[in-house]
C-alpha cells in the first residue's frame, strides 16, 4: 500500500468565519493558521498547499493578556542605519486591529511560498461585516 499524496488541482477550498471577540490574540491565529495551512484535513500533506479560505472578524475586541499591550512592540527596519521602528502593541490594536492579527497569523505560517501563498487567503476585519457572505462560510466556534 502506498502513502496518499494529495494534488493541489484535486484540492476543495472552503471558507471558514473564525469570529476574535473575546478570544485571545494567539490562540485564534492559531485556528487561522491550522486551517490556512490545511492541517485539519485528513488529506494533509506538507508540501502541497491544501489550506483553505479564513475570514476572521471582531479583531477590534480580541484580547492580549497579561501585560502584553504595554510590554509588547512589534519592530521593523528600514534598512537604513537608525532606521529600526518600534510600535507598541496597544497603538497597533487601538489604529489597526487587522495588521495585528494579520502579523500574528503569518508568523505561525511556514516562512517559504507555501506560506505566501495562503495568506493570500486570509481577510481579517475589525467589525462584525464582512464581504464574503456569497462564498456561504462556515462559522467556527
Amino acid at each position: 500500500m502506498s502513502t496518499f499524496m494529495a494534488k493541489a488541482e484535486t484540492i476543495e477550498r472552503r471558507w471558514f468565519v473564525i469570529d476574535a471577540a473575546g478570544e485571545s490574540l494567539g490562540r485564534t491565529a492559531v485556528k487561522a493558521a491550522n486551517i490556512l495551512r490545511g492541517k485539519h484535513r485528513p488529506e494533509f500533506t506538507p508540501h502541497v498547499d491544501c489550506g483553505e479560505y479564513v475570514i476572521i472578524i471582531n479583531a477590534d475586541k480580541a484580547v492580549l493578556t497579561g501585560r502584553k499591550l504595554e510590554q509588547k512592540y512589534y519592530h521593523h527596519h528600514s534598512g537604513y542605519i537608525g532606521g529600526l521602528k518600534s510600535i507598541q502593541y496597544k497603538k497597533i490594536m487601538a489604529t489597526r486591529p487587522e495588521m495585528a492579527m494579520e502579523l500574528a497569523v503569518k508568523r505561525m505560517l511556514p516562512a517559504n511560498t507555501i506560506g505566501r501563498k495562503s495568506m493570500t487567503r486570509l481577510h481579517v476585519y475589525a467589525g462584525a461585516e464582512h464581504a464574503h457572505a456569497a462564498q456561504k462560510p462556515i462559522v467556527l466556534e
